[in-house]
């Protein structure tokens, strides 16, 4: 008896709005419910005016056993810029893009340096994925071959400090593995077609639907987000030889991560992405998994 929850960052009022409407209930401090247990997919902190007041929401709800909340991109980059790089700076570099988007962060917790500091080890409790009998949770992407890889190579499942080193060095197995398990899979978009992302910047490559057969999509329609110019020609024989993809016959699977708009719905029967941009005036959106063994649209609550 799960509700997941999506992308957060940190818009505190928003949650606590929606835990109610879930039926949970502030006692001593911590919310909770009689039978049922949060899933967060990740990306509490960042973008939104109450960062705090989310992680402290959400962290309570943990520590007292009434939620899981896995780690976002938003959470390991946090690591990575706060982590010193032994040959010099850190591990995620301190570009304007990167402070940035690191920012509203970074000013919220100016005067709480020690309650950061907690925070920080906090993030590195969070378990990049979670699989149940009839579920998957993941923050962008749940591919398998992915998925067996960090089984095999974290330790229950989270990162330490040595590994989140290892992680951050670029091409590595471990480094392709996490960014397509926080951030997704892409691919270069067609010479030609500029596109810019949410935080106006240019970017070459695009995020794809993980969960659809690639040889049966174009360009178009197999971006998650629309893109005007993309064109309806189909995807090139040399690049859908590494595009292994979600079968519809898997479990049913919860994610975050991709800024969806609009009225929220499932993607697939055993497919539901929960973001529905809450940090650019979109919603903050629940799934509840009762019983079903097929996700149901009505099952979707969101403030």
């Amino acid at each position: 008896m799960m509700d997941f929850i999506g992308d957060i960052h940190g818009h505190a009022d928003e949650l606590e709005i929606l835990l109610l409407k879930l039926g949970y209930r502030k006692i001593d401090g911590v919310y909770s419910h009689p039978e049922k247990t949060v899933l967060f997919v990740g990306d509490y902190i960042d973008r939104g005016p109450k960062i705090r007041e989310t992680v402290q929401i959400v962290k309570a709800m943990v520590e007292n056993k009434n939620a899981i909340a896995l780690m976002g991109n938003h959470e390991y980059n946090a690591l990575c810029f706060h982590a010193k790089d032994p040959k010099g700076g850190h591990l995620r570099e301190h570009s304007i893009k990167n402070i940035m988007q690191h920012y509203e962060t970074l000013q919220q917790y100016r005067y709480f340096k020690e309650e950061f500091e907690e925070v920080l080890e906090w993030f590195k409790t969070l378990p990049l994925y979670y699989e149940k009998d009839n579920y998957k949770a993941v923050h962008a992407c749940w591919d398998n071959n992915n998925i067996e890889f960090l089984r095999r190579t974290l330790k229950k499942d989270r990162l330490n400090d040595e590994l989140l080193h290892q992680s951050a060095v670029k091409g590595t197995r471990l480094n392709e593995a996490i960014d397509q398990t926080l951030k997704g899979k892409e691919i270069k978009i067609p010479d030609g077609i500029p596109f810019y992302d949410k935080d106006g910047n240019q970017r070459t490559e695009m995020r794809i639907k993980w969960w659809e057969d690639p040889s049966k999509m174009t360009y178009r329609s197999i971006s998650v987000l629309p893109i005007e110019k993309l064109p309806e020609a189909p995807i090139p024989e040399d690049k859908l030889k590494s595009m292994n993809f979600y079968r519809a016959d898997d479990k049913n699977v919860f994610f975050g991560h991709y800024w969806l708009q609009g009225e929220p719905s499932l993607s697939k029967d055993n497919i539901c992405c929960l973001d529905y941009s809450v940090a650019k005036e979109g919603k903050l959106v629940a799934y509840r998994l009762n019983e079903e063994s097929v996700l149901e649209n009505g099952n979707l609550i969101y403030v």
